[in-house]
């Protein structure tokens, strides 16, 4: 699978924790898994986190994931500087599903949601996380991209689902590790990479920044 990696020839001396950029509390849980500090750093009130999220024309998911993941620790970084925090790497992911060359990201409504699920039903897709770790001085990036495959889902059951409000705030309207695993045939790739943290390529960045995990 294509992945995107800087290199980084001498460790920095990582400090004992790392700064997570992301409300999600499954990235906390799968960053706590690996045994890593870490301390929150998420936007302030004045940020428009949503609006790094924006999809650019003709973008394709890949691409899209990449760069909203700079966009990401671009925004962390700066904060970081701007609180006057101790210094420490700082960590960002994002994920994206995508269905052949369409984004399927956050449900805006319940209505939204079923409609990706109608999409998703009985079809495979892929569910794409980067993930960058930086300092000031230098990143490191990488990619883990999952196939996972639905089976037919009936409205009844899509619209069940939904109910739970499980699929609201996750991309392509689904959480694997939830109620949603009912209605998944089969996956291939990363499982904590479609939870939103690959842990085995998240661990590979921190080792080139010094952790000794």
């Amino acid at each position: 699978m294509p992945t995107t990696r800087i290199t980084v020839n001498k460790p920095l001396g990582m400090k004992k924790f790392v700064y997570l950029a992301s409300q999600s509390p499954r990235r906390r849980q799968l960053l706590e898994q690996l045994g890593v500090a870490y301390e929150l750093l998420l936007p302030e009130p004045h940020e428009d986190a949503e609006a790094l999220e924006v999809v650019l024309p003709r973008e394709t998911p890949l691409a899209y994931v990449q760069r909203v993941t700079q966009l990401k620790l671009d925004a962390a970084l700066a904060r970081l500087q701007r609180l006057g925090l101790a210094a420490a790497p700082v960590l960002c992911s994002d994920t994206t599903v995508a269905l052949g060359r369409e984004i399927l990201g956050k449900p805006a409504d319940a209505a939204d949601a079923e409609q990706i699920l109608r999409k998703l039903s009985g079809h495979t897709h892929r569910v794409l996380t980067a993930v960058a770790l930086g300092t000031a001085d230098v990143r490191v990036q990488d990619v883990s991209i999952s196939r996972v495959t639905f089976a037919p889902m009936s409205t009844p059951q899509i619209t069940a689902y939904v109910a739970t409000g499980e699929p609201m705030g996750k991309a392509g309207a689904y959480g694997v590790q939830g109620r949603a695993a009912a209605y998944i045939s089969h996956l291939s790739g990363s499982y904590s990479g479609i939870m939103g943290l690959p842990m085995f390529e998240t661990a590979q960045l921190l080792r080139q920044l010094g952790w000794d995990g």
